[in-house]
């Protein structure tokens, strides 16, 4: 098997190498995204760089001792970045987006805090407090630095970045509950758990039992309220300026209704939104 080629090798350039990783993702964002002007469809691309790599980092095989150092590598980067001696590609990308749209350095530390939740060897939220400041972190922060881009950081700006932010997170947990259980991760919090019943000790056997379903649906049902929420701060402003914002949440919400129609009994059952359809609502929110 050949191995994958090095951007450093290839001499590729930073801009070059964030387009190359969203392109790879094969995610609804890089249609979203694609709406913006050039400078600002550069700058997210570099953010969504950033946080495909750390993620990477902490759902890569290996112990979490070794997640950990590489994440605190990326604090260390972060910091060398707002020092204006950014050392990786990724980094160098992100330097003009930060001089130029003013992004916050604590977002990006917050980003890192979230990934350090997911490297441990084990994860478990204990309520729903700690489950939404997990999603402020791992979603939250992104919206945080996305409305710069945008150019919204004032008022609604900041409560759209939390509230659509902790939506999409929540369908990504819906969604990957399988998957997060193969990696010992459950999302769900252990008082929803506890409120339906549900056993705590084996994993296996909460994401089977009979009255887990209940957990997730009141979870969706959050959800559902941050997209409401998001709908409602979205109103009356310019259409242009949350576009891509607007593309994500109805992609997410599509999913969720997709989650919702295959029922929580059937977490086994893998559900996500067509090429096709991602297109067709980048295209409806794009152009129409």
């Amino acid at each position: 098997m050949s191995r994958p080629a090095d951007p450093v090798l290839e001499k590729i350039s930073p801009a070059a190498h964030a387009n190359r990783v969203v392109r790879q993702s094969g995610t609804s964002f890089y249609w979203a995204m694609r709406l913006l002007p050039e400078e600002r469809r550069q700058a997210m691309y570099a953010v969504y760089a950033f946080c495909r790599e750390v993620d990477d980092i902490a759902d890569s095989p290996g112990e979490s001792a070794d997640k950990l150092r590489a994440l605190d590598g990326w604090r260390k980067e972060i910091d060398l970045l707002y020092r204006g001696r950014p050392e990786r590609l990724t980094s160098q990308a992100l330097l003009e987006p930060v001089d130029r749209f003013d992004l916050p350095q604590e977002e990006f530390q917050a980003i890192i805090d979230g990934m350090e939740i997911d490297a441990a060897p084990r994860v478990r939220i204990r309520s729903v407090d700690g489950l939404l400041d997990y999603c402020r972190k791992v979603a939250g922060a992104v919206g945080m630095l996305s409305i710069r881009v945008f150019g919204m950081p004032q008022k609604p700006g900041p409560r759209i970045a939390v509230a659509l932010g902790n939506a999409l997170q929540l369908t990504n947990i819906l969604r990957d509950v399988k998957s997060d259980a193969a990696r010992n991760r459950l999302y769900i919090p252990s008082e929803t758990l506890q409120k339906y019943s549900v056993d705590e000790r084996s994993l296996s056997r909460i994401i089977v039992h009979p009255f887990f379903a209940g957990a997730c649906l009141e979870v969706s049902r959050l959800a559902r309220r941050y997209y409401l929420e998001t709908e409602w701060l979205l109103k009356g402003l310019r259409r242009g300026l949350m576009r891509p914002a607007v593309i994500m949440m109805e992609t997410y919400q599509e999913t969720l209704n997709l989650l919702e129609t295959r029922g929580w009994k059937k977490i086994a059952d893998p559900v996500s939104l067509k090429s096709w359809r991602k297109i067709w609502l980048a295209l409806r929110h794009g152009i129409f």
